[in-house]
């Protein structure tokens, strides 16, 4: 049987102030009045039975989880009580599959990414389930057809063709210094790396076995004992005890492609998928889903007054009214105790901002 996995364990530090640790950013209604996950979520209605869907996230977030998807299933929802990265959450959940139904072909989706328009993306899809059930020892990644040489985002190079837009993985680059990742573009031959896949939950298994032997152990105790730890201190010691890591660079890249892959472990295969995809990973690939004015300014607010500005983004959930006179090139972020202001060019820099935060103020802006 077919299920899928939603990922919206993140932690969304580069969204702060609205993205918070028991609110972070795939909760955060900013398009079309619903959050990320339900985008996310209304992404696979046509695909996936409710009952058959999966989401994964933070043991704290687990009641809002469950209010933003109330047709998943509580039993479905999967409270992570520490972050380990995406190797752990992928490993944990494929275990908890595995031992409901051995037979299961697991789809992984993201809950951080606006992906458009829904019937390529949901061709894809179709198309990676196949390949996944076709060749059963394969690990079947989603490459997203680039449009920009985009430096901070990971890359798959494609090989010889297994079948309607599927082909061997060649390679792994994770974020490539600009000139070769405007290299990568103008060959035609590498796609950006989307975090969506689709395997049988035994072969990521017998992978995660062979690569991170001692996660995968311990993953399938606490599998087995889930039901009786889940939510308890004894399951934040287990979990912190697992090595962190992603699923790219714990199992993927080890994998790796070529003629070789297939015989000794899982063959990589990538499914193109020709879809707009933004990462919502900061403020200004936020903004690049909004409408600007004449003068560049986006406004993701409910009320918002920009005079004589440009090249602005501001956001916020509430009625408060941001008001901006004179200035150019600004992030304004409003939430109900905190406001960011920052220049456009230094909205990476939040992360540093959030430790110095940590610093002087504990967790009382967390």
């Amino acid at each position: 049987m077919q299920h899928a996995l939603i990922l919206a364990g993140g932690s969304g530090t580069r969204l702060w102030p609205l993205s918070r640790r028991r609110r972070p950013k795939q909760l955060l209604r900013l398009f079309d009045g619903a959050s990320l996950l339900q985008h996310a979520r209304r992404r696979l209605q046509d695909l996936f039975a409710p009952e058959n869907i999966w989401v994964s996230t933070s043991a704290a977030c687990l009641d809002l989880v469950a209010a933003e998807v109330p047709d998943v299933p509580r039993d479905n929802l999967i409270g992570e009580p520490l972050g380990r990265d995406t190797a752990n959450a992928i490993g944990l959940a494929a275990h908890l599959l595995a031992l409901r139904d051995p037979e299961a072909l697991m789809g992984v989706f993201t809950a951080d990414h606006l992906i458009r328009p829904q019937d390529r993306f949901a061709a894809a899809i179709r198309r990676g389930l196949t390949a996944a059930e076709q060749f059963a020892d394969s690990l079947v990644t989603f490459g997203i057809v680039p449009d920009s040489p985009h430096p901070g985002y990971g890359y798959i190079q494609r090989g010889a063709p297994v079948g309607e837009g599927t082909y061997r993985v060649l390679a792994f680059r994770e974020k490539p210094q600009p000139e070769l990742a405007r290299q990568y573009v103008h060959s035609g031959e590498w796609f950006w790396n989307s975090g969506m896949f689709a395997w049988r939950a035994a072969t990521i298994l017998a992978a995660l076995e062979r690569c991170l032997p001692d996660n995968h152990g311990a993953l399938a105790a606490l599998a087995r004992d889930w039901p009786a730890v889940a939510g308890t201190p004894e399951a934040a010691r287990r979990f912190a005890a697992l090595k962190a890591i992603s699923i790219d660079f714990g199992v993927l890249e080890p994998v790796g492609g070529g003629a070789s892959a297939g015989r000794d472990g899982p063959r990589l295969l990538v499914v193109e998928m020709a879809c707009q995809w933004v990462d919502v990973g900061s403020w200004s690939a936020l903004a690049a889903r909004g409408v600007a004015d004449a003068a560049g300014n986006v406004r993701l607010a409910p009320r918002a007054l920009i005079l004589e500005g440009a090249g602005n983004i501001v956001v916020s959930e509430s009625e408060h009214l941001i008001a901006l006179l004179g200035v150019q090139d600004l992030v304004v972020v409003h939430s109900d105790d905190a406001t960011l202001v920052c220049p456009r060019d230094q909205e990476q820099r939040v992360r540093e901002l959030a430790a110095r935060r940590r610093e002087q103020f504990g967790e009382r802006f967390e």
